[in-house]
């Protein structure tokens, strides 16, 4: 239980007044669902870290116009890093299409080409084989988390492990298919 001092409603009063410490405590309480509110959004650790750092400067800057919601400043929060993130995915989507050159760009409803088709199966059967590689408790994981995209804590909750190994395990799990894929690309 929190005390009067230590309540989102004290501590954002007490940085509307120029309180640093107290704007930085809101900061330590809220920035991980922050961060995870907008990487849900971008699936993307890099746009997510900005888009945090973004709601808690737009925090700073519109502080005596939030609307504090049952004594915590988290709603506020999560609203605004989610329309910041949608934001950023529309930016980046647009740099992404500006960027990609016509001449490459293949039209809509183009049948994969059958080089591009051998490369899918190869690439299905890679994954294939690394998840048929791993421990059960991994393989349910990937399905839950990458195949179901399920978030990290209902699959905790269904496996029966922390958040921790969770994320930690699908980390491992993406870093040794992304390696494995690599080395394909670069045999192709």
């Amino acid at each position: 239980m929190r005390t009067d001092e230590s309540t989102d409603r004290t501590l954002l009063a007490r940085a509307a007044g120029g309180d640093g410490s107290a704007f930085a405590a809101i900061h330590d309480r809220h920035v991980r669902p922050v961060y995870w509110q907008a990487y849900t959004v971008l699936r993307d650790a890099d746009a997510a870290q900005e888009v945090a750092q973004d709601t808690f400067l737009t925090l700073w800057r519109r502080i005596d116009a939030v609307r504090i919601v049952d004594e915590s400043v988290l709603p506020w929060l999560l609203t605004t890093a989610r329309y910041t993130a949608l934001n950023a995915g529309r930016r980046l989507s647009a740099v992404r299409d500006r960027a990609a050159p016509l001449d490459d760009a293949e039209p809509p409803g183009a049948a994969p080409s059958p080089e591009d088709e051998v490369l899918a199966a190869e690439i299905r059967g890679l994954i294939a084989a690394a998840v048929d590689a791993l421990s059960p408790t991994d393989q349910r994981l990937y399905r839950l988390c990458v195949e179901d995209e399920q978030t990290y804590e209902r699959a905790a909750a269904e496996v029966g492990v922390t958040h921790a190994a969770v994320r930690n395990r699908v980390s491992r799990l993406r870093g040794r298919l992304r390696a494995d894929l690599s080395t394909l690309r670069e045999q192709s």
